[in-house]
């Protein structure tokens, strides 16, 4: 075998020798010139450019005042806006005024109830106490007759919580939850709750077929089978003799809920219906003397009810006026009818339209109202004020087509008025209305 010659085995090595010095010399200038650099400050630029760190630390702080900004709130104007109460850092899901009428309680997602007081509403500052919902939050509330207490739903315990409320010396109050939640009994999501004026009986309506009546400790007393297919509304009427509920069906079921001479419970009868609809029936409200009913339908319109019939004979309920409302043929809509049945509030996503009874016509209507769509939709019991609430705030606004149908009602009686006496009442109340549409700006032109 023949050997490389020695020439050749030299040359190659001092190839390889000259390349490893050529690499060991680019290395150790690299590591000289990062030793011979200056050093930066930390936070401070260097060749017009922050350093890595200085970048993450930044974008950091960016993410963190983001999270800790709240979300705008929604804007809205019209010269019939009254008050927007905003102390809630949640979307408010639902609201109920007290029977005396000085309060408004609010709750929302962010785990609180609010209690406002209704003689701030055209103050510029808006007072409200706050109740706490411990590691839950109320999806809905509602005032005891005897505005002493509250009942909430809760979200995540799906039941309800009783919160006592215990005046202070300063004239505030303090709340404070019983010791022990109501069992849970329904089998699918909450739709509505309600305490009888006589704080006999509290009822609750689930989104299935459901009623139950409990007394106030908790114990069902009478369950009720809608057979609507399912519920949309469920109610209890403001003179605490009646249940209805809505659903699937194009009617409106009523049950009398029967107690003894001695307050002791009964039983649960079917009273009357409202018919008429001809598709499912979205809602439906009472007005304060529970004389009068109003429904609203997916077949696009909405009626007023004479309630006020011997059902017990057979009688039923005169269908009084018929409206139009085409978004109700599309969404889902809520509905509130004033203390005196004269006006009907209808809300549709963000919207409300407001409608004269009396002649059916809308009077007024509100665009965008919330950021979000409706959540609830309430007259004061004065009367003097709507409420709606959808995402963080509460808007009021003044009830100008109440105003307008006491000025209507107020001129037909005059032209009947038999004597001076009544006449004069009459003069007085209608200047009165008359007066507020004019500061509200709203007479009819």
């Amino acid at each position: 075998m023949e050997l490389p010659q020695m020439p050749e085995l030299v040359g190659l090595s001092l190839l390889l020798g000259l390349l490893a010095l050529v690499a060991t010399a680019a290395v150790a200038r690299g590591w000289l010139r990062t030793e011979d650099a200056p050093s930066v400050p930390a936070g401070q630029k260097g060749n017009g450019f922050p350093p890595v760190k200085s970048l993450g630390s930044k974008k950091q702080k960016l993410h963190q005042r983001i999270r800790r900004e709240k979300p705008q709130q929604h804007s809205f104007t019209h010269r019939l806006l009254a008050a927007a109460l905003k102390s809630h850092s949640g979307n408010i899901s639902c609201m109920d005024f007290s029977s005396n009428g000085k309060y408004l309680a609010t709750c929302a997602d962010d785990r609180t109830v609010r209690i406002w007081s209704t003689k701030d509403f055209l103050q510029r500052e808006h007072r409200s106490m706050r109740a706490n919902v411990e590691l839950d939050h109320a999806t809905l509330v509602r005032f005891s007759p005897d505005c002493r207490a509250f009942i909430v739903w809760l979200a995540s315990g799906d039941t309800l919580r009783v919160f006592k409320m215990n005046k202070r010396e300063d004239g505030g109050y303090t709340f404070a939850a019983t010791p022990e939640d109501f069992p849970k009994k329904h089998k699918a999501p909450i739709v509505n709750i309600g305490i009888a004026d006589t704080g006999k009986f509290i009822m609750t309506a689930s989104s299935d077929t459901t009623v139950l009546i409990w007394n106030l400790k908790g114990r069902v007393l009478s369950t009720i089978n809608t057979n609507q297919m399912n519920n949309a509304h469920a109610a209890i009427s403001p003179c605490s003799r009646f249940v209805a509920s809505c659903g699937f069906t194009p009617d409106v079921k009523v049950w009398e809920v029967c107690f003894g001479k001695k307050g002791d419970f009964q039983e649960v009868v079917r009273a009357f219906e409202l018919k008429g609809h001809s598709a499912a029936v979205h809602f439906f409200a009472f007005s304060n003397d529970s004389r009068r009913m109003a429904s609203v339908s997916k077949d696009g319109t909405w009626k007023l009810w004479d309630t006020d019939v011997e059902y017990k004979k057979q009688q039923d309920p005169y269908l009084l006026r018929t409206g139009r409302y085409e978004e109700a043929g599309t969404m889902p809509c809520r509905l509130a009818l004033s203390p005196d049945a004269q006006v009907l509030a209808l809300a549709s996503g963000s919207s409300i339209h407001l409608y004269n009874t009396r002649r059916g016509e809308e009077e007024e209507c509100f665009k965008q109202v919330h950021g979000e769509c409706i959540t609830d939709l309430s007259f004061d019991i004065t009367g003097r004020f709507l409420a709606s609430c959808g995402d963080r705030a509460v808007r009021l606004f003044h009830n100008a087509p109440g105003h307008r149908a006491v000025v209507e009602e107020m001129q037909g009686l005059l032209k009947r008025a038999s004597n001076d006496s009544t006449r004069q009442r009459l003069q007085q109340q209608l200047a009165q209305a008359q007066d507020a549409l004019k500061c509200l700006g709203a007479l009819k032109k």
